[in-house]
């Protein structure tokens, strides 16, 4: 009799069972647990009024004049009607998300990224309720780039046909549970860019659970607060898993020798942690391997000679490691290797020749700041693609720089190959012999030779002429002749008859001098007539390498210039917030002043400047518009990519419209600080030309929706090459009254740090006289500098000691990184130019003040 009634109850629990499943698939309007299309549209309307702001009103048709299923945004079921997709990406929307999100019982695809969605996920998507899951055909979770916070749902776990899960760049904290291995039919795992993790040991514990999921291809767990050791878990991982991003944490212990268990892995990247121990020889199994980064650790050793088995190696990133012996040979072998980066370790021994000889290495090659020896390999002649070369002092793009190592012999003919190369600097070495001719050839913009041990006489050919673009100052005690403004003395002449020709008698220099004074204006004339063409023509150029806008279209993209749209007011210009292509693209439209004197050479200017202008801390230009508007006058104007997070300016000086609690932090405003500096050394360095800027300030710094800094307003900036052919190549007076130069430019930028870590203007009432902000912080500093920082930084950051129960020690740190920050900043705006830092240096610097602090 019992187990009759068993078996009636084991069978009424079956045919309940199934009835739900039925219940839950069926076609009608009744969906699953009982809810309907109804419950849908209650949902979504629910969903719509947690909405704050709309900007792109991308919510307006989600009303009654349609059927839910055709809101923007919305899909649904062919068959049942049903929301099975809710996509809003992108769209600047302002909010919380309802918790009736969780009554979408056939949501299948929930895509929220990159908008201003704020507060903690609601635990209904999970929660499980009588029957049955509340969203158990959830396949797709989008909420990266928002603003939520709070921990981890635990509820997350039981979505178990979730497939893919990302919530990058959010404020998520705490732990990660260790159910999520539950989701065994997880392919991709995304939650970079949060404040996951407590700095401490077993941070990293939930990767054991992650080995149930069998089908893993991507885990993206960089930039968050993991701490502890990299478990040996993480080689059990999926033998599918294709992506492994760890990087910008604080996880220790070492690389497990099992790693190469993961034989389908194409990316490994651990970088900016704390790993210790050497490169396991297990690395080599690793055969898909494409790139390889593992910068700035504590990693020591040898670097195995497995690694040549990697053949399809394109990136190898060890830099900044504790990395001894030599570079092993085998290496060569991963011919499709275009960058390496081996520099800041303790690699000994000459650099290998089949290293120089990967025809591939297109991008960079980087192995200075080690202890190589030896003569330079004459095949460096061969590599005239490679962008970056660089054995010396030095983190920059598309130059040779082989300054500070142990070098000597003579410098190799094969350096006449480079055609391309713009710097060069062999300083600091022990090479000999005479200064080769060629050198003075190549379409060099800079050249170094200063302390080695040269001999002979220096060139007079090309760059040579350029007192400013080459020095041969040192220990090159044996040179001699070369222009005048060297002051170097006379090389031996012997006077032969055929040296006597080289010296016309007083007749024929009295015919010769005219002749060449006449050619001399005439060419002058052509020249600037030359010049004034090209001036004309810069903004055609920039509109032919953009696409097409007409003032039309602008007068509609701004709402006829509504002073509702104004964003942004400068000297020469205003700047309008705009959108085209029917709200699609939000724009920033530069229109300028022409009234006002000088806007339409700023406009020239920057018309110059932007056409050679690529990088990522640049403000990008989407096109310019030189026409005429509708009453005939002139009009010109640029069309940049809007930055929703406004201007750098209004960060260090809020108004009251500026949201509290917005303030940036001192991790911020390194990264802010790198950014920008990374630009200068981009403009100084790297593009086309060598350009000033000329007005840099916070008001012309520009923030994204990831806080990075872009660079903008060119409209002061100048050329300084002196053979340059484009307009505006005139040298103008500039900070402590020297002449418009990148020393010009580091000087407004130590300025500009001063101000974003003291959180005062340097126009300040206060400073009168000779009493200047350089001279504030650098009488405060070091002891007096908690007393000058903004008030702001020093809250925030012992707020969150408090919180971590951080002790003295913690202070003690934030007080040394303020003070090496300051410092900098007055370095960078000393009186005199050859004492500030250059940009390439500042950027490393930064680098250094940010690793240390966050350790």
């Amino acid at each position: 009799m019992a187990s009759s009634n068993m078996f009636r109850r084991v069978l009424n629990l079956s045919l309940i069972y199934s009835w739900l499943l039925f219940a839950m698939n069926c076609r009608g309007s009744v969906g699953a647990a009982g809810f309907t299309n109804e419950t849908d549209r209650q949902a979504l309307l629910a969903f719509k009024d947690l909405i704050q702001e709309d900007p792109f009103a991308t919510l307006s048709s989600w009303n009654d004049s349609l059927h839910f299923c055709e809101w923007k945004g919305v899909t649904c079921g062919r068959q049942h009607q049903r929301v099975t997709a809710l996509r809003l990406v992108s769209q600047n929307l302002v909010g919380s998300v309802s918790p009736q999100i969780g009554r979408l019982a056939f949501l299948r695809k929930i895509h929220l990224h990159n908008n201003s969605f704020h507060g903690t996920i609601p635990p209904d998507i999970g929660h499980l309720f009588p029957l049955g899951l509340t969203l158990p055909n959830l396949k797709y979770l989008y909420l990266g780039g928002n603003k939520f916070s709070g921990p981890f749902p635990p509820s997350m776990a039981n979505t178990s046909g979730l497939l893919l899960l990302s919530m990058p760049r959010n404020n998520f904290t705490g732990p990660i549970p260790s159910n999520l291995g539950n989701l065994r039919d997880l392919e991709f795992l995304r939650l970079n860019g949060n404040q996951f993790g407590s700095s401490k040991l077993n941070d990293l514990s939930f990767i054991g659970s992650l080995t149930n999921c069998s089908n893993l291809r991507k885990l993206k767990l960089s930039e968050n607060q993991f701490g502890g050791v990299l478990p040996g878990s993480i080689a059990n991982l999926s033998s599918k898993l294709e992506t492994l991003w760890l990087g910008s944490n604080k996880i220790s212990g070492s690389i497990p020798q099992e790693i190469g268990n993961l034989n389908n892995l194409y990316v490994l990247a651990i970088d900016h942690n704390m790993i210790s121990g050497s490169i396991p020889e297990s690395i080599g199994k690793l055969s898909k391997l494409q790139k390889l980064q593992i910068v700035i650790n504590n990693i020591s050793g040898k670097i195995p000679p497995s690694i040549g088995n990697i053949t399809g190696l394109s990136l190898v990133d060890a830099a900044d490691n504790m990395l001894e012996g030599t570079i092993p040979a085998e290496l060569g072998n991963c011919t499709k290797l275009q960058a390496l980066d081996l520099g800041g370790n303790r690699l000994t021994g000459v650099i290998p020749e089949q290293i120089i000889g990967i025809s591939s290495l297109t991008l960079r090659l980087y192995l200075d700041l080690n202890e190589f020896t030896g003569s330079l390999p004459s095949q460096v002649g061969n590599l005239k693609n490679l962008g970056v070369f660089a054995l010396g002092d030095c983190q920059v793009l598309e130059y040779l720089d082989l300054h500070g190592n142990l070098l000597d012999g003579a410098i190799p003919s094969s350096l006449d190959q480079l055609k391309g190369i713009q710097q060069l600097d062999l300083s600091q070495n022990n090479l000999s012999g005479q200064i080769p001719e060629f050198l003075g050839k190549l379409p060099l913009m800079r050249l170094n030779l200063s302390h080695n041990m040269f001999e002979g006489e220096v060139p007079k050919v090309g760059m040579f002429n350029n007192i400013s673009a080459f020095s041969v100052v040192g220990k090159n005690m044996k040179i001699c002749g070369g222009i005048q403004p060297l002051h170097l003395p006379a090389c031996p002449i012997k006077f032969s008859k055929k040296n006597k020709r080289l010296f016309p008698d007083k007749t024929i220099l009295l015919i010769i001098l005219p002749i060449v004074l006449l050619l001399a204006c005439l060419f002058l004339i052509f020249y600037r007539l030359k010049k004034s063409q090209q001036r004309t023509s810069s903004a055609s150029l920039l509109e032919n390498q953009y696409p097409k806008i007409t003032y039309a279209e602008l007068l509609h993209a701004t709402n006829e210039f509504s002073p509702s749209n104004l964003i942004g007011e400068g000297r020469y210009g205003y700047v309008f917030k705009g959108s085209l292509n029917s709200g699609e693209h939000i724009v920033a439209v530069k229109v300028l002043k022409l009234q006002e004197h000088g806007a339409n050479k700023s406009f020239m200017a920057e018309c110059d400047v932007l056409r050679i202008l690529r990088h990522r801390n640049l403000v990008k230009i989407i096109t310019a518009c030189s026409s005429l508007d509708f009453q005939g006058k002139d009009f010109k104007a640029f069309v940049f990519e809007f930055m929703p997070n406004g201007s750098l300016d209004s960060w260090l000086h809020p108004t009251q419209a500026r949201e509290q609690g917005s303030n940036l932090t001192l991790v911020q405003r390194l990264s802010i600080a790198i950014d920008v500096a990374s630009a200068l050394d981009y403009i100084h360095h790297h593009c086309e030309m060598t350009i000033c800027h000329y007005d840099l300030k916070p008001s012309n710094i520009l923030l994204d929706d990831d806080l990075c800094a872009h660079v903008g307003d060119f409209g002061l900036a100048r050329f300084l090459s002196a053979n340059t052919n484009l307009s505006n190549n005139a040298h103008f007076k500039y900070g402590m009254g020297e002449e418009v130069s990148t020393e010009a430019d580091m000087y407004s930028y130590g300025i500009m740090l001063l101000e974003m870590f003291t959180g005062t203007r340097p126009t300040d009432s206060t400073f009168i006289d000779n009493f200047s902000l350089h001279n504030y912080v650098k009488f405060a500093l070091p002891d007096r500098v908690m007393e000058i920082v903004d008030s702001t930084i020093v809250l925030e950051e012992v707020e969150g000691l408090n919180r971590n129960r951080g002790g003295e020690g913690e202070f003690a740190k934030l007080k040394s990184c303020l003070q090496i920050i300051l410092r900098l900043g007055v370095i960078c705006s000393a009186e005199l130019p050859h004492e500030r830092m250059d940009s390439k240096n500042v950027v490393k610097e930064l680098h250094r003040i940010t690793k240390a602090y966050n350790e």
